[in-house]
């Protein structure tokens, strides 16, 4: 079976849908704050406070249901939604979600279960993919639970490959926590793909799971990202400035933002970081580009991410419990490139330097600055072109 699949997939005759996800997915998720208590109403609230908030024109445009939606099959196989707490089915959702100017994301599993025990995909691919086409879902987190000894290659394909012939863009989230590095080979597979375990509402998980994307740069581009998991900022587990490190972190990585917080009551400065436009466009950058870190001194490290335009962003991260003031030389972080030295002949003086978070121009008095960064802080710039 394993071996069908590889020549399925060489031979052309399945691909994914081309022309999705050329910057990485924006939106929510329920998992993270919600886990199993989701509802029609819950999401139909969260989609019109998208709208509200103005996250949805920051480019926060999917909403995802993760998993407990569903609690059985019919006698057809048919997948079957929970009429307790989705009164009017999934379609009516979709439905309400599509006229917010929004898309609608839903969530299943290749194994036989879902991570909480309800139905899987498994066996039954091509007909959820059915369904969730007749549905109108334009998003799909495929998880890894109960998949026993599946080959994860040819189960992702599988799912790819039912999609496919359902006719319906969607965008398809490979969610099997890296296990088998999918970033070797789901390029032509999904859209994105889980690169850890699940985040924790913690610094230092957050941090462990920041630092496992280090070398994964070269594996990211448009149609094709990988993912560190789903924002956690809001949700109470870390300080306002780490919830700023957070965010600044995955926007430097081109990771999907996928906000998990309770988007109806969220405080200012939640909703400060989750819509800064300056940081969003780094992450949306069209041209595709992964950061890498550029200098690792321990508890202080740079970070360069190559912009359209020649542009770049720099984040210099202070990840200790200290504060610091931290030495900054611009003409020599400009030239830093992902061989880690640049030929291509930049110049300080034909660049524009921004704090990101500030939302005010720098000036230096010269190629070196002092910076002060506060404990587990971020200080982002972008240099932009004159």
């Amino acid at each position: 079976m394993i071996f069908f699949f590889a020549l399925l997939a060489k031979s052309g005759s399945a691909q994914k849908f081309e022309q999705l996800a050329q910057t990485p997915p924006m939106g929510w998720n329920s998992w993270n704050k919600f886990g199993c208590n989701v509802s029609e109403k819950l999401i139909m609230e969260v989609a019109d406070v998208l709208v509200q908030t103005g996250m949805a024109d920051a480019g926060y445009e999917y909403v995802v249901i993760d998993d407990c939606w569903q609690v059985d099959r019919d006698e057809n196989g048919e997948i079957v939604v929970d009429k307790d707490r989705f009164p009017h089915g999934m379609k009516y959702l979709a439905d309400y979600v599509h006229s917010k100017g929004l898309k609608f994301g839903i969530y299943s599993c290749a194994g036989t279960k879902t991570c909480q025990g309800r139905p899987g995909s498994r066996g039954y691919e091509f007909q959820d993919a059915c369904t969730y086409a007749r549905w109108g879902v334009d998003y799909l987190k495929y998880d890894w639970c109960h998949s026993t000894t599946q080959n994860a290659q040819a189960s992702y394909t599988l799912m790819r490959d039912a999609l496919y012939k359902a006719g319906r863009p969607i965008v398809f989230s490979i969610c099997e926590w890296g296990s088998n590095k999918p970033w070797e080979w789901a390029t032509d597979v999904g859209h994105l793909w889980r690169t850890t375990g699940d985040i924790v509402d913690r610094w230092d998980a957050m941090m462990g799971i920041f630092d496992a994307q280090k070398d994964l740069w070269r594996y990211a581009g448009h149609g094709h990202w990988n993912d560190p998991d789903m924002l956690e900022v809001g949700n109470g587990g870390m300080t306002t400035e780490e919830y700023r490190t957070h965010f600044s972190l995955w926007c430097m990585l081109a990771a999907p933002l996928m906000a998990g917080n309770d988007i109806r009551n969220m405080d200012k400065e939640t909703q400060e970081i989750l819509t800064n436009k300056e940081m969003i466009a780094v992450n949306q950058d069209k041209l595709g580009k992964q950061a890498f870190c550029f200098r690792d001194n321990g508890d202080y490290e740079i970070w360069v991410k190559k912009l359209s335009g020649e542009e770049k962003a720099v984040c210099l991260l202070n990840r200790s419990d200290e504060a610091k003031t931290v030495e900054v030389n611009f003409s020599v972080v400009l030239k830093a490139s992902d061989s880690y030295w640049s030929t291509d002949p930049y110049q300080l003086k034909d660049f524009r330097i921004r704090d990101l978070w500030q939302h005010e121009e720098i000036k230096p008095k010269g190629e070196v600055m002092e910076v002060k960064m506060v404990p587990h802080s971020v200080k982002v710039y972008r240099f932009v072109k004159k």
